[in-house]
């Protein structure tokens, strides 16, 4: 297994890759050093050794890779062994035993601060040492920043300066938050750019690694059947929904410093709305892709106070409320649920509300795209649902549409119904992979379509910063809503405001029963 590599045709359409029209990219092979800074920090341990552990144990890793973690945390490299097995899921499982050892013995530690020059040089020492056992001159280094977003300067301008390859390729992933608004982002990206170039920058947003959020391009490109429909004359409204049955659980300090808009709403739900709304790319190499997604947004206006419902839970059902986390400052005006709306001034989708919702301490579990389309013609038909085509994100990813089909006897009577693609029932042999082992891997092959680009970033900020500004000097309204409930109760009459109705309730998903008509 410890000389894995990339294997071709067919382990790159089971890892969920879109075929790129692209020549080639500079894939980072043998004699590669993925190092981890943030090492022994709750985003590494959560997802990017448990990623790159499952890279390796799909042998898609580059031959000879050595893992070097990097964090303030001292330790050694027998306790650094012990702690990897807690980061993997069924790590007691036989066969997993074997890989995790394996892993491990790939895996190495240093400890150092993130800024000061001789920490950075013991680490270059020990890259080092590592390279002088690969067989060719040729080396290449991965940098995944698992960090705060404060420390990310110090730490590009360190390793620029100590560990960088002049020799090779060098690439570094940065994680979300981007900034906290337009001026901090563009502080932040000038800050790294001076020492690093866009080639080789992949910022990551999780969510445009998931197996769903990357069905869209194909889903609407590939089919003519909904292609043709997919614009303001036939779609009345999108809502695009996160939700989440858990609060803040004393992490209020690190989510109180952002919101729910900048957490959730500015990035993932922003980058979903991009890939429904932009136009046919040229090709899907990682560009073509990228200035479509940058024009839908520069035609979209800043959002404003009228067009959002802003939202702070409190305790109910057992559960304590967001001021009630000891973490959180006392009199905290920080959103934990909002709804934007969003209007894209182009002629495809001039006049259709994008509405995009997110939210903590809510009823359920569930990452969604609803798009729902115009009544249709009446005369024959009175009070019939509404065509919606769902995309369902996680959990149990599926694309569904509700349709109106006859109900089955004498009578000439419609009923709601859906035409299922589920995908744990469809492709019931194959495994999808996790949304941060898709985007280490196309880090890895050099493949910056799922990744931000960088005027990409300054378009989105500008969308939101100005709310975001007024959110932070208090000057919006926070509608209270019990935890564990659907959200404020104003959020229906605010979509219905938008255009949605809500389907009749005769209406079950997955299935309906005629005996319910």
């Amino acid at each position: 297994m410890s000389d894995s590599k990339v294997t071709p045709n067919r382990e790159r359409a089971m890892s969920g890759t879109i075929p790129s029209m692209e020549s080639s990219h500079d894939e980072l092979g043998e004699n590669t050093i993925i190092v981890v800074f943030g090492a022994s920090g709750d985003l590494a341990k959560k997802k990017t050794f448990p990623a790159l552990f499952g890279l390796y144990r799909r042998r898609l890793l580059p031959r000879g890779v050595r893992i070097v973690g990097y964090a303030r945390t001292k330790m050694d490299l027998a306790e650094f062994h012990k702690r990897i097995p807690s980061y993997i899921k069924n790590a007691d499982n036989e066969e997993n035993r074997a890989l995790i050892k394996e892993f491990t013995g790939i895996s190495t530690y240093v400890s150092g601060q993130y800024d000061k020059d001789e920490s950075f040089q013991e680490l270059e020492r020990h890259l080092v040492e590592i390279e002088r056992n690969y067989q060719t001159k040729e080396t290449n280094r991965l940098f995944y920043f698992a960090l705060p977003p404060s420390v990310f300067t110090p730490v590009s301008q360190h390793v620029k300066r100590n560990n960088y390859l002049r020799k090779g390729i060098n690439r570094l992933i940065v994680e979300k938050p981007f900034g906290k608004d337009l001026h901090s982002s563009r502080e932040l990206m000038s800050a790294i750019k001076q020492d690093w170039n866009e080639e080789e920058i992949f910022r990551i947003d999780h969510y445009l690694g998931k197996e769903m959020v990357k069905n869209i391009l194909l889903f609407r490109f590939a089919n003519i059947a909904f292609s043709a429909g997919w614009d303001k004359h036939s779609i009345s409204n999108v809502q695009i929904s996160f939700k989440e049955p858990f609060g803040t659980e004393g992490r209020g300090g690190y989510f109180d410093e952002f919101g729910i808009i900048r957490d959730i709403i500015q990035n993932h739900l922003l980058q979903v709305l991009t890939i429904i709304t932009m136009e046919r790319p040229v090709s899907f190499s990682a560009e073509d892709i990228r200035d479509e997604k940058v024009k839908v947004l520069r035609a979209i206006p800043p959002v404003t106070l009228e067009d959002t419902l802003l939202g702070q839970y409190v305790g109910a059902n057992g559960k304590p409320g967001y001021l009630d986390d000891d973490t959180v400052p006392k009199g905290s005006v920080c959103p934990t649920f909002a709804a934007c709306t969003l209007h894209i001034n182009n002629p495809r989708w001039e006049g259709v509300p994008f509405i995009l919702k997110a939210g903590k301490a809510l009823n359920e579990a569930k990452v969604e795209v609803r798009i729902q389309y115009r009544d249709v013609t009446q005369g024959i038909f009175k009070d019939i649902a509404r065509n919606e085509l769902v995309i369902r994100i996680q959990p149990s990813e599926a694309i569904y549409i509700k349709i109106n089909a006859k109900t089955p006897g004498f009578d000439t009577r419609a009923f709601p119904t859906e035409m299922d693609l589920t995908y744990k029932r469809r492709f019931t042999d194959t495994t999808i992979p996790e949304a941060y082992e898709a985007l280490i891997l196309d880090a890895l092959r050099g493949d910056h379509s799922n990744f931000v680009r960088d005027d990409e970033l300054d378009s989105a900020w500008k969308i939101f910063t100005p709310i975001l500004h007024r959110i932070d000097k208090g000057s919006a309204n926070l509608e209270e809503y019990p935890y564990g409930s659907r959200g404020p109760s104003s959020l229906d009459a605010f979509i219905a405001a938008r255009g949605y109705k809500r389907a009749p309730d005769a209406y079950f998903w997955p299935t309906t029963s005629l005996a319910s008509l």
